[in-house]
């Protein structure tokens, strides 16, 4: 079949059943699929081509060509800020149709996966506003010099997207790329590949330069290797688990290619007995189950004050067992990614009581469905030596530890590999300035989790990465500082 166009889309995507690989302006099809799987009913749905070398090559080969001849910078900046726009407004033109694929192949509600393609289309606005603002500067070395920088596109940007948010993780780091003049390859994620190839579709609609982007959907141990280790690649940009950056850092070390790192986080949320109650159980709903807590940054640890400790288990308890499971139109628990994921998730439930936390509810697959989800969780009495308060469950399990001073929560929220987020919860201000100093984290949150915007760089310390993504930081990840000297006497 072939691929969808805008205006075809409406038509076509409720029945398309097998999908493309877009590469250089052009919809390619391979010899052999993946399998793509709805997790509400776990039955497969479609396919999808699965990309060979030969089209890694081939995508590299055009990317190069097109960042070479300047394709997207010879031109007037404010071309560029145009196009974006364009991309943006056909983004939201195709919003209702992507969000309806992206329910079938992610298990997202309804209403979060229209939020995800009007983020998209929100990246590409943003970023086309700074487009013709990425201005260098004129450095002062006395009169007999003339000195200033430039700021050159890094070229080409080989970017390995997630399967949780990929339309909107693909847009966070398109936009800005695409923005400041570069090529980009997105290595798709094969469990979730279909909605993101619409975003090439709203940029083929708008005229992006053939070259300027493909996505390639394959193997990640095979296709995305093989962009990470490419010679003629400028930048690798992933997210994603901790092993698998590792292995891209290692491939992409021949060459010396610069990388942007998101690897995930083991988050603390520090409330005192002086937080507003209601204003934290509203932030525990979205920090932990939103998604079915697969969220990098997702709030996977509560650090209590000792003297609100119990009646916070209730709390937290009461609403985890309020929460109701179902994907598509109403949605307050989706279905987790696969079955692996699933079990994955339950076999970190059983260790976590094996070492000793006390499971308050939850921790059991629901039986009295299809698909794979299961049950909201909640562990008490969790201690720094327990795998589960170490380690990234993914799923929508949440574990909850007393303090008993304020060093001891602080202590305590560092007391991991990671340092993506971490967020505090009272009404103190003069403790909210310290928490804020003392919590190790790329971004921290007070008396709302989540709060920030696309606006906010986001990245983390630690083994949750380097680089930021998001706000007007990011923009200057996908350029090269060039400093031109001039002795002029």
């Amino acid at each position: 079949m072939t691929q969808a166009t805008p205006q075809k889309m409406t038509e076509l995507t409720a029945i398309q059943t097998h999908w493309k690989n877009y590469i250089g302006g052009a919809w390619k099809d391979s010899e052999t699929s993946l399998e793509v799987t709805d997790p509400a009913t776990g039955n497969v749905f479609a396919t999808v081509a699965c990309a060979t070398i030969d089209d890694v090559n081939k995508a590299v080969d055009i990317a190069r060509a097109c960042a070479d001849s300047g394709e997207l910078t010879k031109d007037r900046p404010a071309t560029r800020v145009a196009l974006l726009l364009r991309i943006a407004e056909n983004i939201r033109e195709i919003t209702e149709e992507g969000a309806k694929l992206l329910v079938k192949e992610n298990g997202k509600s309804l209403a979060d996966a229209k939020t995800e393609f009007d983020t998209a289309a929100r990246y590409f606005e943003y970023y086309a506003g700074m487009a013709d603002k990425i201005e260098g500067k004129s450095i002062p070395l006395g009169d007999d010099y003339i000195d200033y920088t430039i700021y050159e596109a890094v070229g080409v940007s080989a970017q390995i997207v997630p399967w949780n948010f990929p339309v909107d993780i693909c847009a966070r780091s398109l936009a800005p790329a695409l923005a400041a003049g570069n090529a980009v390859i997105v290595k798709s994620p094969e469990i979730t590949p279909l909605a993101i190839t619409m975003l090439a579709t709203a940029c083929q609609q708008a005229d992006l330069p053939d070259g300027a982007l493909s996505i390639l959907c394959g193997v990640g141990s095979e296709v995305g290797a093989a962009l990470v280790a490419h010679p003629k690649v400028d930048q690798v940009v992933f997210t994603g688990s901790v092993p698998t950056g590792k292995h891209i850092l290692k491939g992409a070390a021949d060459n010396a290619t610069p990388c942007i790192m998101e690897l995930g986080g083991k988050s603390a949320a520090v409330v005192f007995n002086d937080a507003d109650r209601k204003q934290f159980i509203d932030s525990v709903a979205w920090g932990v189950f939103f998604n079915a807590g697969q969220v990098c940054s997702a709030m996977s640890r509560i650090l209590v004050e000792r003297d609100i400790y119990e009646e916070l288990i209730e709390e937290v308890s009461a609403l985890a067992q309020s929460v109701k499971p179902n994907s598509g139109e109403q949605v307050e628990l989706t279905p987790v990614i696969s079955e692996d994921q699933r079990q994955q998730i339950l076999e970190m439930c059983d260790t976590a009581v094996e070492q000793g936390a006390r499971l308050v509810t939850g921790g059991k697959a629901l039986a009295d469905r299809d698909g794979f989800y299961i049950e909201p969780t909640v562990f008490a009495d969790v201690t720094p030596d327990m795998n589960i308060f170490q380690e990234e469950v993914f799923g929508p399990v949440i574990v909850i530890t007393p303090f008993d001073s304020e060093e001891q929560a602080y202590e305590l929220a560092n007391a991991t590999d990671f340092g993506l987020v971490a967020g505090v919860f009272t009404n103190n201000l003069s403790r909210t300035m310290r928490a804020t100093r003392a919590l190790k984290a790329g971004q921290v949150f007070v008396n709302e989790w989540y709060a920030g915007g696309i606006e906010t760089p986001f990245g983390g310390v630690k083994m949750s990465g380097f680089g930021r993504e998001k706000g007007q930081e990011a923009l200057y990840s996908y350029v090269n500082t060039k400093n031109v000297a001039i002795r002029v006497s």
